[in-house]
């Protein structure tokens, strides 16, 4: 059959839905036509990008007629970078998105169609990633810059009042920026894979306003080092500490595997509840860490634990969930495959007097297997919260072998973590489904879910 559109050809469409990432869906003689930027119920002229088998690519011309949700991006980047790609559409909407998304992937998938809650959001909803990575480069005018990458690009859109990043971050990016343009550093050229400076990744202690910052370079040193550490020291008081991180490998991983502190301890410290985490550069720590709060506070509650129970903290990153959880049950054990990560979770167990904690390093998948055959540990209570892969197989079938009293599964993908608890409804009845906005005016959200043993 032949195709009912061509590209670069335009259009007049409705917008009758929107998808998991935020783009308007249009439909063309029931041809699929996915649109960034709109939103359902507008009418918009449109010109094709792009044409697949069964679907197509467009952009906006034109908007004809406004939803009643749209509302001004106040932000100058926001068309380039793709970093919040539900920008023009006011909050409390993208948070009945965000619901609905999850709600249409449980009403495909699972046999037990049960609600999904309402995302609980953010009272305000800007500012508040703590962790800032900006890649360093050149313009076409031959200038350092540094800033974002825009959408699907390696091309840097120099940063200008970034809406939920850290105020701070910004500032000592632009400062450091300045720093290597007035010194003639030369900066990372990622064809060559020639220059000097790569990075620039900043972390920020929400609770305590410690910042850490790590200068990432194709190299072991440069001349103005210690020029740069004082001028830092001198112009942000917060800076706790400032680590040069060791990358001269052709790759798109920011970190390279060597840090050196150039001042201060190396870490930095945060709050989260009543509890206090060291966070190092190689550290996985939650981005917005007003939400985490409400997230693991929320999952504690679902459990519904009882002091009795031994429970499994799976990718637990640098022990927050389960030291959260050590209150209320008798033992945890954290599995997490990042070593220095471990080394975290057991100085923060430490820095807590939590004495009720172990915590392993290694692969998940392996190191479940010898907790539970070699050392024989029968938990009550399994909480995961794996990267946005989800579960793999190995782990999903050693925890229907030990099959625990309860599953506490939290996600940053709700796709897989449908996908997985489609694997484990046979043995497991779902509770219930809450979404939390982590990620405001982006299309990612959170989810947490508690699974009881049928």
């Amino acid at each position: 059959m032949e195709c009912p559109i061509k590209k670069n050809e335009e259009y007049i469409v409705d917008i009758i839905d929107n998808g998991f990432e935020g783009e308007g869906i249009a439909k063309i003689k029931d041809f699929t036509v996915f649109i960034p930027g709109t939103i359902i119920g507008e009418k918009v002229k449109i010109h094709i990008l792009k044409v697949n088998s069964s679907y197509a690519f467009a952009k906006i011309i034109e908007i004809l007629e406004k939803s009643k949700n749209r509302v001004d991006t106040n932000c100058n980047t926001y068309e380039k970078c793709g970093g919040c790609n539900l920008r023009h559409i006011c909050y409390e909407e993208t948070l009945i998105m965000k619901r609905n998304a999850v709600q249409s992937l449980v009403n495909k998938t699972l046999s037990n169609k049960l609600n999904v809650k309402n995302t609980i959001g953010m009272e305000n909803p800007y500012y508040y990633r703590n962790k800032a990575q900006y890649p360093v480069g050149i313009d076409k005018n031959g200038n350092s810059i540094i800033g974002v990458f825009a959408n699907r690009t390696h091309n840097i859109i120099p940063i200008d009042n970034c809406k939920i990043q850290d105020k701070n971050s910004e500032e000592i990016a632009k400062f450091i920026i300045d720093f290597i343009n007035k010194n003639n550093i030369s900066v990372y050229n990622e064809k060559t894979c020639k220059g000097l400076f790569r990075h620039v990744v900043i972390k920020v202690g929400k609770r305590t306003n410690e910042i850490m910052c790590i200068l990432v370079i194709n190299g072991d040193n440069f001349e103005e080092e210690k020029k740069l550490v004082e001028e830092l020291k001198q112009n942000f008081s917060n800076i706790k500490t400032i680590v040069k991180n060791i990358n001269k490998k052709n790759t798109n991983v920011i970190l390279g595997e060597r840090n050196i502190t150039l001042y201060g301890s190396g870490y930095i410290e945060d709050k989260l509840g009543d509890y206090t985490f060291k966070i190092s550069p190689m550290s996985f720590y939650q981005i917005n860490p007003i939400q985490t709060e409400k997230l693991y506070n929320l999952a504690i509650q679902m459990a519904n634990l009882t002091g009795n129970e031994t429970i499994l903290d799976l990718y637990c990153g640098i022990g927050t969930i389960g030291i959260f959880a050590s209150k209320y049950v008798k033992k945890v054990y954290g599995i997490e495959i990042v070593e220095q990560a471990v080394e975290d979770a057991k100085e923060n167990a430490r820095i807590n007097n939590i004495t009720n904690a172990d915590f392993f390093a290694g692969d998940v998948e392996f190191v479940l297997e010898d907790l539970l055959k070699n050392r024989n540990i029968k938990p009550d209570v399994v909480f995961v919260d794996p990267p946005r892969k989800g579960l793999d197989n190995v782990t999903i079938n050693n925890i229907l072998k030990v099959l625990p009293n309860k599953i506490v599964y939290i996600s940053c993908n709700p796709a897989t973590l449908i996908r997985d608890l489609k694997l484990l409804e046979d043995k497991y009845e779902l509770q219930e489904i809450q979404p939390v906005d982590m990620f405001p005016f982006t299309s990612h959200v959170e989810c947490c879910t508690v699974m009881n043993l049928r």
